[in-house]
């Protein structure tokens, strides 16, 4: 586990006799919140990393910030955490393994009021941020609502991204996703706003829970970070970022790479672990293209960056995705992208490169070779176009949007959307 192995009192660390007699949550000062999560890191995955840039963000800010989470091991109880160069405390519930994935956890349901309660009670939060309407979100909304704690929501699930992992046939799982979503709309009412991170997730929510209002703001990244080379790379490099999972239908993207012409030498390079490794290795090999295929696993965020900086195209063939972050860096790092046209990916190709036909690896090849033999000029409009487009993602712009919902003041439409 990140942070302290010992476990320190649960105990905020302002006290409200040190705040001005007229400190409120919308008098534009310092917040406290608590933001609960399902997935955190060391989780890899989209709704986790949003999680944890959110909180260092809010950190960064000056705000005091409080993290709920399943324990990573078997250890739980208050951490400090170090968390984006940013100390977080990090209240980690007892928590078991999913026996259907390889490191998932989860904490017990009938078990969170219990143990979510004293710590709601020592911090004394301004305002709770759920992050899905899952085991911690449901019964942290629930205490909050009875304890006149302010609650925002915002929506990551997407069925499709637990189909592989639940015990659930395939004429049982309409019945099971319907009893979720029923769930899920029982625990968005407790919310003051709820959120999705694109304008089709929100109307996808809304059509799921029978909710209207749902808001769209972008999770955002640090744009800064990234670095784009305005000019061409000598190989062609097509890469991925992401869980090596299988609704990121990474084997349409290996299949597609053989549909290239030769004379392109295009490699590709997938940053990322998860259990579709041995299977896509396989695929590699049968196709007689594991020379043109690597596997790099999970690596720093400088390298991650540096491989994104340096190749040539970003590739995102997944059909499951509610924004896409890791397409958000291949883009700050001036990459042309080609995009599964399926759920929300079609609002991040607008000029910066083309759309395929879900799970089609001819169309993916086609579009792919497409941008691999541009003409220079071409090439690097779509470069620009993408780092442009990114922009409009800035975590700050998402920051300053939570930050308006937390103490209560109305948001414009569209706002922090990228839009």
């Amino acid at each position: 586990m990140p942070g302290s192995d010992e476990a320190t009192e649960v105990t905020p660390h302002v006290d409200d006799a040190d705040l001005p007699v007229d400190w409120a949550p919308d008098a534009g000062r310092r917040l406290r919140v608590m933001i609960a999560a399902d997935t955190f890191p060391p989780d890899v995955n989209g709704a986790a990393t949003f999680a944890e840039q959110l909180a260092v963000g809010l950190a960064q800010r000056g705000h005091e910030v409080h993290v709920i989470a399943p324990a990573s091991s078997r250890q739980h109880g208050t951490f400090d955490e170090e968390h984006g160069g940013v100390t977080l405390i990090v209240h980690r519930l007892f928590s078991l393994k999913w026996p259907l994935h390889a490191w998932l956890r989860f904490a017990l349901p009938w078990n969170v009021r219990r143990d979510v309660g004293p710590i709601m009670e020592a911090v004394q939060p301004d305002v709770i941020h759920i992050q899905s309407h899952v085991v911690i979100g449901r019964g942290v909304a629930r205490e909050a609502s009875e304890r006149g704690i302010r609650v925002i929501a915002t929506n990551h699930f997407m069925p499709e991204n637990l189909l592989e992992y639940a015990p659930f046939g395939k004429h049982t799982l309409p019945i099971a996703l319907k009893i979720a979503w029923g769930d899920a709309a029982k625990t968005y009412r407790f919310a003051d706003a709820v959120t999705a991170p694109t304008q089709l997730a929100a109307d996808y929510l809304e059509a799921a829970i029978g909710k209207r209002d749902v808001m769209a703001i972008s999770c955002g990244i640090d744009i800064s970070r990234y670095v784009s080379i305005d000019e061409r790379p000598e190989r062609n490099e097509i890469v991925f970022v992401g869980r090596v999972a299988p609704e990121k239908q990474l084997d349409v993207l290996v299949r597609a790479l053989r549909h290239l012409p030769d004379e392109l030498e295009a490699r590709l390079t997938i940053v990322g672990d998860g259990e579709q490794v041995h299977k896509l290795t396989a695929l590699a090999r049968e196709l007689g293209l594991e020379h043109r295929v690597r596997f790099l696993g999970f690596v720093s965020d400088d390298v991650k960056r540096q491989t994104l900086t340096h190749a040539t195209v970003f590739a995102m063939p997944s059909t499951a995705e509610l924004q896409s972050i890791s397409s958000l860096e291949g883009m700050a790092s001036g990459l042309p992208i080609v995009a599964a046209n399926a759920m929300a990916l079609p609002h991040l190709v607008d000029g910066n490169g083309y759309l395929f036909v879900a799970g089609d690896e001819l169309d993916l090849a086609s579009k792919l070779a497409a941008v691999l033999t541009a003409p220079e000029d071409a090439y690097l409009r779509m470069k620009r176009r993408s780092v442009e487009m990114a922009g409009l993602h800035d975590i700050n712009r998402t920051l300053s949007t939570f930050e308006a919902l937390y103490r209560g003041n109305s948001v414009a439409a569209g706002a922090g959307t990228g839009r």
